[in-house]
């Protein structure tokens, strides 16, 4: 496990070297065999990419964070913009690879059709706040929104895709597992429920007329710190490099482990 590892960041660290040789090269060939001045071109040199992580082997890009930035915008609400919004996106985007990547190596990547994923999304442009304005329910309203935030539709419905796919990979893995009790559905009700009620000053439903629902409620509770957990482990576990220090911290090394990585 320990080589294994150690290839890995050897090899991370090698495509890093390597892209920014082949850069590096770029700007050198630039300098020893200048262009002649043109009027009104910018002659500083472009950095097209650059990598910024490495999952398990797996390269991630400026490039692909942008991409989740961009995504961000379908669900404004679980990404919310402000103070450490690029950090978030990034743990986002991580999250999303190690999931896939456990997807593929245990085959439980589900089919989904394309009217699925249609059907989903005409749900989806009713939930966005800003889809009023743009009137996603229209073709033409739903393109505006696209080209807006920097999507076309081809991507949007290929993420979005993915999406259902990881939602049903996680519904199957954690999901089906837990049981939610008559207690704890009482106690929250009890302590929860109700008093939510009285602080509006309103008569809540009884019991029975609301289990099913804080049944839900306390499952999803369960699925999201199973998930956490799980998501923890496959960083502790994994070899995760982390370029940019603002995006996050990689993954303590193997070699250092106190077990001596036994």
């Amino acid at each position: 496990m320990v080589l294994r590892q150690r290839y890995l960041r050897a090899a991370a660290v090698s495509v890093w070297f390597t892209i920014t040789s082949a850069l590096l090269c770029v700007e050198a060939q630039s300098v020893a065999n200048p262009s002649p001045p043109q009027q009104g071109l910018n002659s500083t040199p472009v950095v097209l990419d650059r990598v910024i992580a490495v999952v398990n082997g797996d390269v991630l890009l400026q490039s692909d964070l942008q991409s989740e930035e961009d995504m961000a915008a379908l669900q404004p609400l679980s990404v919310p913009a402000g103070k450490g919004f690029e950090r978030r996106v990034a743990e986002r985007l991580i999250n999303r690879v190690l999931i896939l990547q456990q997807m593929q190596s245990q085959g439980m990547v589900k089919e989904v059709s394309n009217e699925e994923v249609e059907k989903d999304l005409d749900a989806l442009k009713k939930q966005i706040p800003v889809c009023i304005q743009y009137q996603c329910q229209t073709d033409a309203g739903w393109a505006k929104f696209l080209n807006a935030h920097n999507l076309t539709s081809e991507e949007v419905n290929e993420r979005w895709r993915q999406r259902m796919q990881i939602l049903s990979f996680i519904d199957t893995r954690f999901r089906t597992g837990v049981r939610i009790s008559k207690q704890e559905i009482a106690e929250y009700y009890n302590k929860t429920f109700v008093p939510q009620f009285k602080s509006q000053m309103d008569k809540p439903p009884p019991l029975d007329a609301v289990s099913d629902r804080i049944a839900e409620v306390l499952l999803q509770q369960h699925v999201t710190l199973l998930l956490q957990d799980w998501l923890k482990s496959l960083r502790d576990q994994g070899s995760l490099i982390i370029l940019d220090p603002s995006l996050g911290q990689s993954n303590p090394s193997p070699d250092n482990d106190d077990d001596g990585g036994a």
